[in-house]
């Protein structure tokens, strides 16, 4: 392991891949080796000082300033104060998968328009899109599923998954 906490492959050899190959993603940011890891000091803790990542990527506070800054810029990172919706008084999350009609950009703009929903992604398989709720109690989700998502037109049919307990949920998955 490097001092960044990154593991150091001998030379020659290549690193395992974390996960199946995928197809080479068009929008993705190209990155230097610097960045890379000042991205995930930052997913490991979001508030570290400029002077301790700049310690440890060997840069000044003022390079790494600058560099988170095209980072969020860019809109490759955000820097928020994760929460824990329970303790807000948000007593009910759910996944919401929506089966529709016609154009799913379209109603996925409508969906992401929605204050209550927080996550809106297009897929391939049962649903068209799914999307992640999180309200007051089991009312404001029905009020929200009845009168916001249901009645959006292209909508056909909605499947909730009410969520019982989160187990896991991070957001430090690495860069490439």
């Amino acid at each position: 392991m490097s001092a960044t906490g990154k593991s150091v492959e001998p030379a020659g050899e290549e690193p395992a891949p974390r996960c199946a190959p995928a197809a080479p993603n068009q929008g993705a940011a190209m990155l230097d080796e610097l960045s890379k890891t000042i991205i995930e000091i930052l997913q490991e803790d979001g508030r570290s000082s400029y002077a301790k990542i700049a310690k440890a990527v060997g840069l000044s506070e003022a390079a790494v300033r600058q560099r988170v800054q095209r980072l969020i810029d860019s809109r490759v990172v955000q820097i928020v104060a994760v929460t824990d919706p329970m303790q807000l008084g948000f007593a009910r999350q759910a996944m919401i998968g929506i089966r529709c009609a016609g154009d799913t950009g379209k109603l996925a703009d409508q969906l992401a328009a929605i204050d209550t929903i927080d996550y809106v992604v297009l897929t391939a398989g049962a649903f068209d899109l799914i999307v992640e709720v999180v309200c007051k109690d089991d009312g404001d989700l029905l009020n929200l599923l009845n009168s916001r998502i249901r009645a959006l037109p292209g909508v056909i049919s909605t499947e909730t998954f009410v969520y019982l307990k989160l187990v896991k949920q991070q957001y430090n998955w690495g860069t490439q």
